[in-house]
């Protein structure tokens, strides 16, 4: 592939249909300066049909594109934009399926229950595209997160709202003190390259391999926990009690897509722990129905109807809601509660937007309320009950003078938790877990009981090394404080805090402040200094680089959408990657009700920019910088102007946004004196759509308020959904003109 080439991924919900408007426009954009830019479809439904291509008829086969980004990742010739992507639930992952059968792909149903080997290898197909399937295939370097200026300065100028805190707020966060991954977690560091096994040892001696053999690398850091079943529903029943007990409302956070085997099995136990006394009786039979409660609430309720008892069954659950704590709910309209689906209550995007609102979440009754966030692994539950004890005292932060943390985050090569899920397992029977050497020698064990949920994970030494040069060198280009957010009760955290130690010594770190502090304290430390004005890096594992960059840009800019995300590859290339899609469901819906996307494609501008200027770099292609440089100065006239998404049907929504910002643009290379013959060919476009806005405003304000067809949810129809999302023609044919 040429080194001036951009891959563009097609991904799913909103930030696909916003691909459909606005990639016309990069790509007309860019090929005035030779650049080409590509599609990758790494959709959930791409996926899926990558993964059975072998099985499907010629004319249903598609290329495995993730695959090839993932070796492309690996090369100094990668220019890669992510947009988020669907991390599938199995809700999410069989409705994908319902779908594309009905569209006539010749796909398998889910087997939750694999009987045969074709439906063994059916299972375990889609096991490989549930969950987080793409990040950790494209993220072969360590992430650079942070708020561009333009975007911190319009966040200072036109504050988003922010709910008032009382002292005597009684939300909290409760988590576990013990027998949980943190307290159980053991590691080692590995003195040189080797093939582990991970195996099962039977109360009678009988040894079962859990895994194929694991490779590993000299220096990799090799982790496993275990968390215990029985104290997981001890310390379940205790929270639901406590919510009652306090008046408030009951809710669970988890990272039910990216931890896709331990967090829908915590789950279970939550939905089992909150209605105790209906699966007491009639447990055996829902799960001779094959209705689990690992994949929620809302799918047990769906499946009643079709069995014998159904109806009592509905009215035990409805008894045991009523009696017990309030609910925290996701739709109280609707009555969907916060245990309807694992993937509704995404921990990094739930608990900053309660802490913005007051503290509340929404109660049955429409209403905001105190809420009890239980997030059962103590492993950074303390961040955000840190977080609400100094809202609590000092009340709510103001975003026109509150400081940053952008994140240096190591992720590389799949580190850390990320990395698990095929090393992670629901015991099924009472034992010892181990990790065996090539030698026989014992590494790490556990014993463990049928239930317990037993992980390993690894992270490479050259991932780690990266990370800390990474965190040097923002630490030196800003000037600001760099905190590892290491904790000295985990044992991962020990054997990281022993590297990073050592390889600090490769970097100058003179009149640098470089400190290392556990979770709670570095929290602690950074909201005193955000509350001053200052920034403070965040220099952070795996899990807390998510969990960080949607706590603080959502506290200070109101969105992760908004922030730069930079992925340096190791080999020399780059991913950029565009923010957070946890709205895109709802943004979905709204356009095929009323034809508005109130998604916001800022965080596709500010990758853009610096993908750009890598391309410049890399290749020298002085054009791509000028692109990069003005495309950057028209983000920031589109933001004050105010001409991102607005709210509601007949304001600006994102097609709109599109176009002011292709205005702004294309006046931007008009006016630049770098390149007199690509100001020339701007200037023609500069005035047409200069001249022609408000009737390309008034074509695109036109179409909202009625109901749009895309022809699907998964697998949109391309037809249909370009007619939606491109329907100024006069817009349509200026941008034409640069082809």
């Amino acid at each position: 592939m040429s080194d001036e080439t951009i891959i563009y991924t097609y991904t799913d919900e909103a930030p696909a249909l916003a691909t459909h408007s606005l990639l016309p426009v990069v790509q007309a954009y860019a090929g005035t300066a030779g650049v080409q830019v590509e599609t990758r479809d790494i959709s959930l439904s791409g996926r899926i049909l990558a993964a059975f291509a072998d099985l499907l008829p010629p004319d249903q086969q598609t290329s495995d594109a993730l695959a090839e980004l993932g070796h492309l990742a690996t090369t100094p010739q990668a220019n890669i934009i992510k947009l988020p992507n669907i991390s599938a639930s199995i809700p999410q992952l069989e409705a994908a399926i319902a779908e594309l059968q009905a569209k006539g792909f010749a796909l398998p149903a889910y087997p939750h229950d694999p009987q045969d080997d074709a439906a063994r290898d059916a299972r375990a197909r889609y096991d490989k595209v549930k969950g987080s399937a793409v990040n950790p295939v494209l993220r072969e370097g360590n992430s650079d997160r942070r708020a561009p200026a333009s975007v911190k300065n319009y966040a200072r100028s036109h504050p988003h709202s922010m709910g008032a805190w009382s002292s005597d707020s009684k939300t909290n966060v409760a988590t576990m003190d013990a027998d949980d991954f943190r307290a159980n977690e053991r590691s080692v560091i590995m003195p040189a390259d080797d093939t582990l096994r991970i195996e099962h040892v039977a109360t009678d001696g009988t040894v079962t391999p859990l895994r194929a053999p694991l490779p590993v690398l000299a220096g990799e850091v090799v982790d496993a926990t275990v968390m215990r079943a029985a104290a997981l529903d001890t310390f379940l029943a205790a929270q639901v009690a406590r919510a009652k007990a306090d008046g408030v409302l009951f809710s669970v956070h988890l990272k039910a897509t990216m931890m896709k085997v331990s967090d829908p099995i915590i789950f279970g136990h939550v939905v089992r722990a909150f209605f105790p006394e209906t699966f007491a009786a009639h447990g055996a039979e829902l799960a001779a129905a094959g209705l689990t409660p690992n994949n929620g609430l809302g799918s047990i309720l769906a499946g009643l109807t079709a069995l014998p008892n159904g109806e009592a069954i509905k009215a035990s659950f409805d008894a045991e809601l009523a009696a017990g704590p309030r609910l925290a709910m996701v739709d109280s309209d609707r009555g969907i509660t916060n245990l309807h689906v694992p993937s509704d209550v995404i921990v990094d995007a739930s608990m900053p937007a309660m802490i913005r609102t007051s503290g509340h979440m929404w109660g049955p009754d429409g209403q905001e309320a105190d809420t009890l966030a239980v997030i059962p692994d103590s492993s950074y539950a303390g961040v955000y009950q840190t977080v609400i004890e100094d809202c609590r005292t000092h009340g709510a932060f103001d975003p026109t003078t509150m400081g940053s943390v952008p994140n240096v985050g190591l992720m590389a090569k799949a580190a850390e938790e990320y990395g698990s899920h095929d090393k992670t397992f629901e015991m099924t029977a009472d034992g010892v877990v181990r990790v065996v050497n090539g030698s026989g020698e014992v590494l790490l064990q556990h014993d463990v009981s049928a239930g317990d949920i037993w992980r390993a994970c690894q992270t490479k030494d050259v991932s780690i090394r990266d990370w800390v040069k990474l965190a040097v060198s923002r630490a030196r280009a800003t000037g600001d404080p760099a905190v590892f957010w290491l904790d000295p009760a985990r044992a991962h955290d020990t054997s990281l805090t022993t590297l990073v130690r050592r390889y600090l010594l490769e970097h100058d770190t003179s009149g640098l402040t470089i400190e290392i502090m556990s979770p709670v304290e570095a929290t602690a430390f950074s909201l005193e200094r955000i509350r001053k004005g200052e920034n403070t890096i965040g220099v952070t594992g795996n899990v807390l680089r998510d969990y960080l960059t949607d706590l603080f840009p959502i506290l200070e800019l109101g969105t992760s959408a908004k922030m730069l995300s930079v992925v340096p590859l190791i080999n020399g290339g780059g991913l950029f990657e565009t923010g957070a899609g946890g709205s895109a469901p709802k943004h979905v819906q709204q356009l095929l009700k009323e034809n508005y996307l109130r998604w916001d494609s800022l965080g596709e501008f500010l990758a853009l920019a610096v993908s750009f200027e890598h391309l410049a770099q890399v290749s020298g292609n002085a054009r791509a910088q000028v692109l990069a440089d003005t495309l950057d100065r028209a983000t920031g006239t589109l933001l004050n102007e105010n001409k991102s998404p607005a709210r509601r049907v007949g304001q600006i929504d994102n097609r709109g946004s599109h176009f002011y910002l292709a205005l702004y643009w294309a006046r931007e290379l008009a006016g630049q004196t770098a390149d007199g013959e690509l100001a020339a060919a701007f200037a023609s476009i500069a005035d047409a759509l200069g001249a022609n806005a408000e009737q390309i405003a008034g074509e695109l304000l036109a179409v909202q308020g009625s109901p749009a067809d895309i022809g699907g949810y998964y697998r949109p129809d391309p037809a249909l959904t370009d007619a939606v999302m491109r329907p100024s023609a006069t817009f349509n044919e200026i941008i034409a003109r640069l082809g």
